[in-house]
């Protein structure tokens, strides 16, 4: 079953799949931690690459930025290709003052102004959950890894540039931890498809300290949620 943005190979995606917004950052995980890796997609560049975590079966592809691409990548791959979970992986910006460079935060909700649930199913929701047995399974790894959590609110902008934009005042109106583009969407997709979504974010910049990483960390640096993720694998 081909599309007209992925096309893979009969059965050549796992029923689990990490979404970076990045193709290049799906390409290093494929390359750093699976074995017996077979490209699945290449359309538009957008890299798609399914193999093996500890023996165990998983896929790892691109979204794109924002939420009209991963609203796109998301569906089919729920619709079309038997996928039933799909946790992002990506990098937000900090709200909040107790959240440091490279803290992971898992999403139990995603607020938006987006009218993308709105349009795509007439759901007029601003506020979205994550699927909760996907994030119980994931904070449970996380502890087996003793790798800290960050859990609540995260805030799913269309807008990157935001202009007369007060964080304070809008962490303090919704607590959202932070700000990527993309969990709002995939919330929305797995809803609508009964399906099974998560947020797993790496902290890249602060609104509150003004630090930042570069490009290339934020390809390869943000380990502890790749970790996380990949136990995930079935």
């Amino acid at each position: 079953m081909n599309t007209p943005h992925i096309n893979a190979p009969e059965n050549g995606i796992a029923k689990t799949v990490l979404m970076p917004g990045d193709p290049l950052r799906a390409k290093y995980i494929a390359d750093t931690f699976l074995t017996d890796v077979t490209k699945i997609n290449e359309v538009r560049n957008m890299f798609g690459y399914t193999g093996y975590y500890n023996g165990r079966r998983i896929t790892v592809m691109g979204s794109g930025m924002g939420m009209p691409s991963i609203g796109i990548y998301s569906f089919e791959l729920y619709k079309f290709f038997g996928v039933e979970r799909i946790i992002r992986i990506g990098s937000c910006g900090a709200y909040a003052k107790e959240l440091a460079l490279y803290d992971t935060i898992l999403a139990t909700h995603a607020y938006s102004e987006s009218s993308y649930a709105k349009v795509q199913a007439g759901d007029e929701n601003h506020t979205l959950k994550a699927s909760d047995e996907l994030n119980e399974r994931i904070i449970d790894i996380a502890k087996e890894l003793d790798i800290p959590l960050h859990t609540g609110t995260i805030h799913s902008s269309d807008v990157f540039y935001r202009q007369k934009f007060d964080y304070q005042e809008f962490h303090k109106e919704t607590g959202a931890l932070g700000v990527e583009m993309e969990s709002f969407a995939l919330f929305h997709n797995a809803n609508v498809l009964g399906k099974q979504a998560a947020c797993l974010l790496t902290v890249s910049d602060s609104f509150v300290t003004k630090q930042e990483t570069t490009a290339e960390e934020r390809q390869t640096a943000f380990v502890n949620m790749m970790k996380i993720a990949l136990e995930l694998a079935e």
